[in-house]
């Protein structure tokens, strides 16, 4: 596992993968499904892995952390960069800087909070946080209301930020006021596209933000790092090709649930066992089982562009 702090040229080298965490029949985190998960997507050529909603830490218990956090920085590669998640409740996230403290991860990503929250108060627990870690942490922006463009800009002007997932969904990609105004105030360079490979084109060009992030990766690492490629060498219409063949996997996520649909695709195309899901979410419906094993196994199966 890589301990050195991250570049923004890592950030735009790499997809940064975010992979569900595989349990066992009881629960109990599976040290060998998980190492699975994690060489076939260093096997596609993807170096960066991020721990957060697809692996559901927001419910990980607090008896069980450290051994997740083993697990992932000891299975990883040597030059692999792997990202924990903490939070999203503040008490949580401050108790597990303890058992941080004892790992080398580079940084860490807070998860946020939806609701129960103030634009100032995110900031001093963000603060409260780093300052406990002794490093800088990455910054999540999933929901409207959550930071100001401004706020944000002042932490990252304190050295506080790592970098930032930013994943606002919007109807129309191009159209972001709020992203709009956070390039004009942070570096772009700091700024990942937190939503997968669907808005990651018009992301890294019509706003010139520095990679992104994506849960289908761990399907296909090596077409998505393509695409990663073909956008930074200005090859679109490979990246729209690329793009369009994660779709039907992507649309499912999008239309029953992002975790549970990825949690299952990957046990479905073969490539772990992911075990039941930690509640409070839960599997698959049965109803939808079949079609997300046709599209996670078609997206399995699918030749990418020469």
């Amino acid at each position: 596992m890589q301990t050195s702090p991250v570049t923004p040229e890592q950030l735009n080298a790499s997809v940064i993968a975010v992979p569900p965490l595989a349990r066992d029949s009881d629960l109990k985190i599976d040290r060998e499904e998980n190492a699975k998960i994690i060489r076939h997507i260093e096997a596609g050529g993807v170096s960066t892995l991020l721990y957060g909603g697809n692996a559901n830490f927001y419910h990980i218990a607090p008896s069980e952390y450290a051994d997740a956090l083993n697990l992932i920085a000891t299975e990883s590669a040597e030059n692999t960069l792997v990202v924990p998640s903490v939070g999203p409740a503040y008490g949580t996230m401050m108790d597990q800087t303890m058992i941080l403290r004892d790992f080398d991860f580079p940084t860490v990503m807070v998860l946020p909070m939806q609701g129960l929250t103030t634009d100032a108060g995110v900031a001093a627990g963000f603060r409260k946080f780093v300052e406990a870690l002794g490093k800088p942490a990455v910054l999540y922006i999933k929901f409207e209301g959550y930071l100001e463009p401004e706020t944000v800009a002042s932490l990252v002007d304190e050295g506080l930020v790592s970098w930032i997932k930013y994943a606002i969904v919007r109807k129309d990609t191009a159209q972001d006021d709020y992203l709009s105004r956070l390039i004009e105030l942070v570096d772009p360079r700091l700024i990942v596209s937190g939503i997968g490979e669907q808005p990651a084109i018009t992301h890294l060009t019509k706003f010139q933000i520095n990679g992104f992030t994506s849960g289908c990766v761990c399907v296909r690492p090596d077409l998505s790092q393509a695409m990663l490629s073909a956008i930074n060498n200005g090859d679109l219409d490979q990246a729209e090709t690329i793009r369009k063949i994660f779709q039907p996997l992507e649309d499912l996520r999008n239309e029953i649930s992002p975790i549970r649909v990825l949690h299952g695709a990957v046990a479905l195309a073969k490539i772990a066992q992911t075990g039941p899901p930690l509640p409070l979410l839960s599997g698959l419906d049965p109803g939808d089982t079949e079609r997300v094993q046709k599209a996670a196994q078609t997206l399995s199966d699918q030749t990418g562009p020469s």
